[in-house]
């Protein structure tokens, strides 16, 4: 059903408020806010993420919300106090660029966009597109609807794309295999037919069956970790849902990263983002990959899956996924949810930003007459993954409690209105804060020996008193670990 089209207005708010408004959208309990410390809150100065938006606003709030749900699960095992939870803003700045400031044996990451081929926003013939060019299947089904060769230049791509409209390109994009967005404003946006099925809330949780409670699993020899003892399933790709699964991994689940042997993997963002996992690659298109994850789902306790919707589901795994085991969380990320026309459409951060109006309204507070200009991060991703985590405690929590299998749904759009809800800074003064010098940002690194060198990397920026986020795991060759649970 789709929801009302006026944006909600929540430019008030401080970070206190949207933990308070999501936490009671979740139906948990308020005392537990009492449990959680903030400091530097809202101090937007001390951010170090130049933008109109409120991205540390959002940064501090969604890891705020996945530690303290992770920390009132742990309170159930033994009836016990909620375990205090600190998170301080510039290190929450920082670890939404976290997959930008790791280095590997010395050296940093390349992220010089894409394959390098297309770059930033493109002319058309009447307005702009952004082509998303992190695949090669992506460049290859973009060239195609260009009419051009796979040996096709740059110049021979802009050449083309002027002779091209911005919707025409985009519509063609979502009917194959590519992802291109039409740069439009909030206005346009706004009036977009899919723009009415994105919520107002971010995390949608819905219980899909009742059953018998099933509290926390209890550890011989005590408990390190919020989460020690829970079985989550990833199957995801690129930042969002990995994020969220990193995330439950530093709490001390058991987090099995499955990806596909048929599938390119992504070296930038995937040493960073399979902190703390293990790593199995089944082929889902074999029998013999099918029912070994149906193993391995039969006694998982979350099911994340970050994939286009419907794409898992035609392979027998959606939430149906209960008949196999009826305890499961099951959990989505999508880009635009699955409801809508652009429901079952692929989308990537920098793809909804284009496409919502965010990057034109950026240019037009940096005033310099840029057409479009990108956030400083991939606050869609990252937010979308921490906010994908805790709708996971909540349901685990609720799953202690009264029982039942639970979906979780977030989407890069629903975060996207979120943080547009927030209002943004006004003229250029959201770009005037200081940037951390190389000391501050070294004080919340950590070195680590991966499967590829040395990882000098940034710690979870969440503490949890007397349970300490951490991850047991370093980056390693996908496929390097046994498909069982520890």
């Amino acid at each position: 059903m789709a929801s009302k089209s006026i944006l909600p207005d929540r430019s008030d708010f401080t970070t206190h408020d949207t933990i308070a408004e999501l936490w009671a959208h979740l139906s948990l309990p308020k005392n537990a806010l009492s449990s959680l410390s903030l400091p530097n809150s809202d101090e937007h100065s001390l951010s170090g993420l130049p933008s109109s938006f409120k991205i540390c606003h959002l940064a501090q709030s969604s890891i705020a919300l996945s530690a303290l749900t992770a920390s009132l699960f742990h309170s159930l095992r033994n009836n016990s106090q909620i375990p205090k939870v600190t998170v301080p803003l510039l290190h929450a700045c920082l670890e939404f660029n976290s997959e930008k400031l790791y280095t590997l044996d010395g050296e940093k990451a390349n992220f010089e966009g894409g394959l390098g081929l297309i770059g930033p926003v493109q002319k058309t013939a009447d307005g702009y597109v952004r082509i998303h060019d992190g695949f090669p299947h992506h460049v290859a089904g973009a060239l195609q609807i260009l009419g051009l060769p796979l040996t096709a230049t740059r110049e021979e791509i802009n050449s083309a794309l002027l002779k091209k409209k911005s919707i025409d390109l985009e519509t063609a994009a979502m009917n194959s295999n590519c992802v291109i967005a039409a740069l439009r404003s909030y206005e346009k946006w706004d009036a977009l037919p899919q723009a009415q099925f994105i919520p107002d809330i971010p995390i949608q949780l819905t219980k899909l069956s009742p059953g018998v409670p099933v509290p926390p699993p209890q550890i011989s020899g005590g408990v390190d970790r919020c989460l020690r003892g829970v079985r989550v399933l990833e199957l995801s790709r690129v930042i969002a849902a990995p994020v969220a699964g990193r995330t439950l991994a530093a709490h001390g689940a058991d987090v099995l990263w499955i990806t596909s042997p048929n599938l390119p993997d992504i070296p930038a963002v995937d040493r960073d983002l399979a902190r703390g996992k293990r790593t199995i690659q089944l082929d889902l298109t074999t029998e013999h990959g099918k029912a070994k994850l149906i193993e391995l789902v039969k006694s998982a306790d979350v099911f994340i899956q970050g994939y286009r919707p419907g794409s898992l589901a035609a392979k027998g795994f959606s939430s149906e996924l209960l008949k196999i085991n009826p305890n499961i969380v099951y959990a989505n990320m999508s880009a635009y949810g699955s409801q809508g026309p652009w429901g079952r459409k692929r989308g990537f951060d920098s793809i909804v930003q284009t496409g919502s109006g965010m990057n034109i309204s950026e240019a037009e507070h940096f005033g310099e007459g840029e057409p479009a200009r990108p956030m400083p991060c991939q606050a869609l991703d990252h937010a979308s993954g921490y906010l994908l985590a805790t709708g996971i405690c909540a349901a685990l929590y609720k799953r202690a409690i009264e029982g039942g299998s639970y979906e979780v749904d977030v989407s890069l759009a629903g975060t996207m209105k979120y943080l547009r809800s927030l209002g943004q800074f006004p003229g250029k003064t959201g770009f005037d804060c200081r940037v951390p010098d190389e000391w501050e940002i070294e004080a919340h690194l950590e070195t680590r020996m991966s499967g590829f060198g040395e990882l000098k990397a940034l710690k979870h920026s969440a503490a949890v008193e007397g349970y300490m986020p951490g991850w047991d795991f370093m980056p390693k060759p996908l496929g390097s670990d046994e498909p069982e649970w520890l």
